[in-house]
């Protein structure tokens, strides 16, 4: 994950929680649902792109999600993610996504 929205260079990135692991991920997402109120959560998909071969396929989301601690303090993400899939079988899996990272896309900047 990008650790600012500015990282566009993943040598700055960071791994966070590594391969899914349903108790470690589990107390990382209930840790900020209890800490934490959600305001607004903003969601535009600008592009999906599949392959010639339908194989292969990447979707580009913009997000603006904006979170409120107990003390009022936000926490906001905001961004453009690229989540790349493939076809395996009859199932279409996520294989990878980078993190947000901010290209103006205006989304999510007014409260």
């Amino acid at each position: 994950m990008a650790p600012s929205g500015d990282a566009h260079d993943p040598v700055k990135w960071v791994m966070v929680l590594g391969r899914f692991d349903a108790g470690r991920w589990k107390k990382v997402w209930k840790d900020l649902f209890d800490t934490h109120t959600l305001i607004h959560n903003q969601r535009q998909t600008r592009k999906v792109e599949v392959s010639e071969q339908g194989d292969g396929a990447f979707a580009v989301v913009d997000v603006g999600t904006l979170w409120r601690d107990r003390d009022g303090k936000d926490f906001h993400w905001r961004g453009r993610a690229c989540k790349v899939y493939s076809r395996v079988r009859a199932e279409w899996k996520m294989t990878m996504h980078t993190g947000l990272l901010d290209y103006d896309s205006g989304i999510g900047k007014s409260v």
